[in-house]
Parts: C-alpha cells; structure tokens; sequence
C-alpha cells in the first residue's frame, strides 16, 4: 500500500514549526530530509523516525517496525498532533547527527 499524499501534507503541517524539512518521493512513499539528512519517512501512511538515541529516548515505549521488506526497522512516531514534540524531536536527532559528523 502505498502512502497517501493527504497525509504527507498533513505531516508537514504538524512539522511546520520545524526548519529545514523537506520531502522526496520514492517509490510510492515519501522520505522526510532535515536539513539535507534522511530523517525519516512515510511509509504505509505511518511517519516513521530512524532509530536513533534522541530519537529512541525521547520515545521509550514506540513501536519499532519495520518501514518496508528488508529495511532496518524504525520509529513510528504516535505524537504528531504535537508539534512542540516534533520540533523537539528533531532538533535533539539534529544535533546528535551533527556530533557524529
């Protein structure tokens, strides 16, 4: 099944407080790019967060699944009516990738 693009644009309104968000494409999905840097996706209409530590620490109790067949699993974020979490989310996956590098 493939994404609907409703709710792309549904989540891209609750990421709206969140600078540097973009979107591609792929394959009847849609990855979400922050700042350049895959972030995330949506897949199945379930927007999804890579696994993470702040990613992870911030949701403790998520589901973990996986996106599609053979991929790596990942978060599936149950919190985005929050938009202050989302911007806190991925603010917090921003500055731990940025360490990494």
């Amino acid at each position: 099944m493939a994404s609907s693009r409703e709710y792309l644009d549904y989540i891209l309104e609750q990421l709206s407080l969140v600078d540097g968000i973009n979107f591609r494409p792929m394959m009847g999905e849609f990855l979400i790019y922050h700042y350049g840097k895959v972030v995330g996706g949506i897949y199945d209409d379930r927007f999804m967060v890579k696994a993470i530590k702040p990613a992870l620490d911030m949701m403790p109790d998520a589901r973990m699944e996986l996106p599609y067949q053979g991929a790596r699993k990942m978060i599936v974020v149950d919190r985005v009516e929050d938009r202050e979490f989302l911007k806190n989310l991925f603010e917090a996956m921003y500055q731990y990738q940025y360490e990494q590098t």
